[in-house]
C-alpha cells in the first residue's frame, strides 16, 4: 500500500479499478448493459472528482468496451490470472496514485471481481464493492452455477458481512458512492 506517513495513516485516495469490462467478455455477461452504464457514469464521476480510474483488461479477451475506454494518460494493466494484482504492475500503480481505497466493478463477479477485492484487502486497502457495478456470467441451462442475480447478490451480501482487520469494507450502489472516506473503524471486540 502507500508509505507510511508521520503523525498517523495516509489520507484518504480512492481509486475505482475497472475489471475485464471488454468486447471478448461482453457476450457472456449477464444483464450488460445495465452494468456497463453503471460503470460508466461512475468513471464519469470518479474522474470529475479527480478520483484516478484504473483500466484492468484480461489478455486475449479484446479491446475495452467503447463506453469505458480509457482516455489517454490514464493507468491500464493487462492481467493473465483472476487476480489483477498478480504478476502485473497493479500494486505499483496504486501506490503512485496514493491510493489507500479500492471502489471494484467489473467481470466477474465470483472470479476476476471477488479474486481482485480479497487482494486488494490483504494489501491492506480499505474496499468499495459497487453493488451494482459487477455482473457474472450468462448461465447455461442446466447448470450446477446459481443463477446470475442470486450471484450477485450473494457476493454482495458476504462483502457487506465480511470482517477484515483494520480494514473498511463497504457494499454502496453507483448512486450512493461520493467517494469520500469511509467511517471510523468501531474496536475490535475480544
Amino acid at each position: 500500500m502507500t508509505a507510511a506517513h508521520p503523525g498517523g495513516p495516509p489520507p484518504h485516495r480512492p481509486a475505482l479499478l475497472v475489471i475485464d469490462m471488454q468486447a471478448g467478455t461482453a457476450p457472456f455477461m449477464h444483464r450488460p448493459g445495465p452494468t456497463v452504464r453503471t460503470i460508466a457514469g461512475l468513471s464519469r464521476r470518479a474522474r470529475a472528482a479527480g478520483v484516478p480510474v484504473v483500466t484492468v483488461r484480461q489478455r486475449g479477451c479484446g479491446a475495452v468496451l467503447p463506453e469505458l475506454a480509457p482516455p489517454d494518460g490514464e493507468p491500464q494493466l493487462t492481467k493473465t490470472t483472476a487476480d489483477a494484482f498478480l504478476r502485473t504492475d497493479l500494486a505499483d500503480t496504486l501506490a503512485r496514485l496514493g491510493a489507500t481505497e479500492l471502489l471494484v466493478t467489473g467481470f466477474a463477479t465470483e472470479n476476476c471481481v471477488e479474486t481482485t477485492a480479497r487482494q486488494a484487502l490483504s494489501r491492506g486497502y480499505d474496499l468499495v464493492l459497487v453493488a451494482d457495478g459487477h455482473t457474472t456470467s450468462v448461465r447455461p441451462e442446466p447448470t450446477g452455477f446459481v443463477p446470475p442475480d442470486a450471484a450477485i447478490a450473494h457476493h454482495n451480501e458476504i462483502y457487506r458481512h465480511l470482517d477484515f482487520p483494520e480494514r473498511s469494507i463497504r457494499v454502496l450502489p453507483a448512486a450512493a458512492v461520493d467517494f469520500t472516506a469511509p467511517p471510523p473503524l468501531e474496536p475490535r471486540r475480544p
